[in-house]
């Protein structure tokens, strides 16, 4: 008897614990359980918009196997965005688009306009001119579509006696709309690689870039994007290019003032003394 009553109290103090702990499980469970975040709740909440499927320059035509759906949540519509693909067929984008990137109305041409390339993304007033060129006036590739370039030209200036070749800056802060090559024939026939850049222009700034190709040597200075200030220069001709920091070359001499001096009298009087006799003597200057 003495046995049990040494173990009775254990039994109940695990029966306890037991019942406890299970007790304890069951009301944690229920109200420790972390409620779903707002993003959770509202992802039954999403809408399939129009996304790119790839990579589109400006200029492309739309159709169904450029453009897939992909959800978005509905609060976070952005405005301009479609939910129907098919309402896309035919237009033409106006600005770049990335992969996933949602297709918006403010990203397209009109409507009205149903042919995609270079002529959708002109800007009403503006011609696109194209120009032949290497990879040097490119700058190795980096002149992109999208990019804003100076033209620079190389010629021969005919106002100067001797017709010395002059560099000089024509056009400034022009869009480059298309990069691209085309293939030529040269006189024995072969056939030969040329790169080509299209830049948007007015139409005097086609008059100047059409001569400035055919008369000289085009080069591209490429801006920064955000750069839009217009820089006035002289042009650098060889004789100035080549007095660029020339060693003892010395500042122009500065200009003295002219000293002034005191005019000279007309006349000049000495005063005689002679012992207690005192006379005055003038002599002519």
């Amino acid at each position: 008897m003495g046995r049990w009553r040494a173990i009775i109290p254990v039994l109940l103090a695990v029966i306890i614990a037991v019942v406890g702990g299970l007790l304890t499980y069951r009301w944690a469970k229920k109200n420790l359980t972390p409620a779903p975040s707002e993003q959770a709740k509202a992802g039954a909440e999403s809408a399939l918009i129009a996304v790119a499927a790839a990579d589109l320059p400006w200029g492309t035509q739309l159709d169904s196997t450029k453009l897939r759906m992909a959800p978005y949540l509905k609060q976070s519509l952005p405005p301009g965005s479609f939910q129907d693909v098919t309402s896309l067929e035919g237009r033409v984008v106006v600005t770049p688009l990335k992969e996933n990137e949602p297709v918006l109305e403010s990203k397209l041409a009109p409507a009205s306009v149903t042919t995609g390339g270079v002529s959708a993304v002109l800007k009403p007033g503006k011609r696109a001119l194209a120009v032949k060129g290497d990879k040097v006036i490119g700058l190795s590739g980096f002149v992109k579509p999208g990019d804003r370039v100076d033209v620079l030209v190389t010629l021969r200036d005919p106002t100067s006696e001797t017709q010395k070749e002059v560099t000089k800056i024509v056009l400034q802060d022009i869009p480059v709309l298309a990069t691209g090559t085309e293939l030529q024939q040269n006189a024995k026939g072969e056939t030969y690689p040329v790169d080509v850049y299209t830049l948007e222009v007015t139409p005097e700034e086609g008059e100047k870039l059409g001569l400035a190709a055919s008369e000289g040597k085009l080069q591209f200075a490429l801006r920064n994007a955000m750069d839009t200030e217009t820089v006035l220069t002289n042009g650098a001709t060889i004789p100035k290019t080549l007095a660029s920091y020339t060693k003892g070359a010395s500042a122009p001499p500065k200009t003295q003032a002219p000293v002034k001096r005191a005019a000279r009298p007309s006349a000049v009087s000495v005063t005689l003394i002679n012992g207690s006799a005192v006379s005055q003597v003038t002599f002519p200057e």
